[in-house]
């Protein structure tokens, strides 16, 4: 199974409630923070909300 790393490359400040709530789910709270996750539905899910607060590379494992 694939894997993504996420980093969040700009502030939540601005954001609506549910973008927030977005990075809180993924583990990010501040800018240049990264995370790993397995690739899935939900996690691209949650990656579409917040598309341009974030960027994704995947991850061969």
């Amino acid at each position: 199974m694939a894997r993504l790393k996420i980093t969040q490359v700009k502030s939540r400040i601005g954001a609506t409630k549910r973008q927030c709530a977005n990075l809180d789910a993924l583990g990010l709270k501040k800018i240049g923070a990264t995370v790993e996750h397995d690739d899935s539905v939900i996690i691209k899910g949650m990656i579409e909300r917040v598309q341009h607060l974030v960027k994704v590379e995947q991850i061969a494992q």
